[in-house]
């Protein structure tokens, strides 16, 4: 072998090992975790905060490596041709072609973007002083191909600065959604994906789908004689109670068991002595479009756990509380008085007796199931909907695999149905 032909092949073969470190280089930064680096950077770490910077300048990153990449690539194919060429004359071109095309796939680009697949996090700390010299110094021209590479996109109707904005709350939900994945995720770590779902369907969820409906608002009536009122006052299970006078949509404030009870001791039991008027306190109004983050914020500020919900005309719709809203984000919070979804009666069968007005998205939450509720919440307005008439009791419908039968139908209202859930397909 000809020694003059030694520098060269082991220039080819540093050629080589800065591709490798270029195209890893780039790998890495891009696979990164953004969450980590960004816990890294505030824990103190300088390198993670470099990382950052470095990838805050995507296009300048971009251009770097790709430059730095291409010229030893380039380099290196051109010197292994003019070797080959001297040890086998024209064929050498063909030789080189071939050479090179599988060192550096495999050596260059496989291999190292592989191991920086793997390892983005570590390898990211490592070459981020490197990288950071090397945007430096190709910056002037990776500038000027940044330009000529928008200015032509824009020539053909694409603006970068356009495409490169995402919805971040889909990049949330998609990160939720990957996080853990699979029939072997433990049944914590599904519970906790869960409620990271339903904290971010607090925006687009709003009150008049949680609501307790007015007909099922357990109200007192302020013209009722004093011990009647508290009576029925400690018999309920709610703490917060509206009243009304002449009128239930007349609601005059509302009574808080706390407030009655000390009104009670001050008056040494003399009930005859109170007036439910003066312990009650103002009401709240919420509109039923307010959305469930709206609502909590709204709940913090006023420091209340309870509202009224009225619709556009003002009247009076339901009830919502704090705890229907955090009952949105962890399950339901069931107490001595809570029924596991109320309204619902497991058969020995396998169906279901449902009172119209259960939600469905409490259905969904226990069942787990995925019934639509976009146009209506409560299941009877499912089956109202999909079958655009008023079903007489003993009409039977199916609507997303499920089986609806009505069993009770009071004037235009559906009361109770029987649902047959699908069958569950085995593996």
């Amino acid at each position: 072998m000809d020694w003059s032909l030694l520098v060269p092949i082991v220039l080819i073969l540093i050629l080589l090992l800065l591709s490798a470190f270029f195209s890893g280089s780039e790998t890495a930064l891009t696979a990164a975790s953004r969450a980590r680096m960004h816990s890294w950077a505030k824990a103190g770490n300088k390198r993670a905060k470099m990382v950052q910077k470095i990838r805050d300048q995507k296009d300048r990153m971009i251009g770097a490596l790709l430059l730095g990449n291409n010229l030893v690539n380039i380099l290196a194919s051109a010197m292994a041709t003019s070797v080959l060429i001297k040890l086998f004359g024209d064929a050498g071109v063909v030789y080189a072609t071939m050479v090179m095309t599988l060192l550096v796939l495999i050596f260059a680009e496989v291999l190292p973007k592989t191991y920086a697949l793997h390892a983005a996090d570590r390898m990211s700390l490592y070459i981020a002083p490197i990288i950071r010299v090397v945007i430096i110094v190709f910056s002037p021209v990776t500038e000027l191909v940044t330009r000529i590479v928008r200015g032509v996109l824009k020539l053909i109707g694409v603006d970068v600065s356009l495409v490169s904005k995402g919805n971040h709350m889909e990049v949330l939900r998609g990160a939720i959604e990957l996080h853990a994945e699979g029939e072997d995720t433990p049944q914590e770590v599904q519970e906790q994906r869960a409620m990271l779902h339903s904290i971010l369907d607090l925006a687009d969820v709003e009150l008049e789908d949680i609501m307790t409906h007015r007909r099922n608002v357990v109200m007192i009536d302020a013209s009722l004689p004093m011990e009647k009122i508290v009576e029925q006052v400690l018999d309920c299970p709610y703490t917060r109670l509206p009243i009304w006078k002449d009128n239930n949509e007349n609601i005059i404030g509302i009574i808080h068991v706390k407030a009655l009870l000390k009104e009670l001791q001050a008056s040494d039991g003399k009930v005859k002595d109170i007036k439910i008027e003066d312990i009650a306190a103002e009401p709240w109004y919420a509109p039923e479009n307010t959305t469930l983050f709206d609502q909590l914020q709204a709940f913090r500020q006023r420091r209340e756990h309870f509202a009224l919900v009225v619709d556009e005309y003002g009247s009076f719709m339901g009830v919502v509380t704090l705890e229907d809203i955090l009952e949105e984000i962890v399950g339901e919070i069931d107490d001595e008085h809570d029924i596991a979804v109320a309204g619902v009666r497991k058969q020995p069968n396998g169906t279901l007796l449902v009172d119209g007005d259960v939600t469905i998205r409490d259905l969904n939450r226990e069942f787990d199931w995925t019934l639509p509720d976009e146009e209506y919440s409560t299941i009877a307005g499912l089956i109202l909907h999909e079958a655009q008439m008023v079903p007489d009791a003993g009409q039977s419908f199916n609507f997303f695999r499920f089986q609806f039968d009505v069993i009770r139908r009071q004037r235009n209202q559906i009361t109770l149905l029987r649902m047959t859930p699908p069958k569950k397909e085995k593996d």
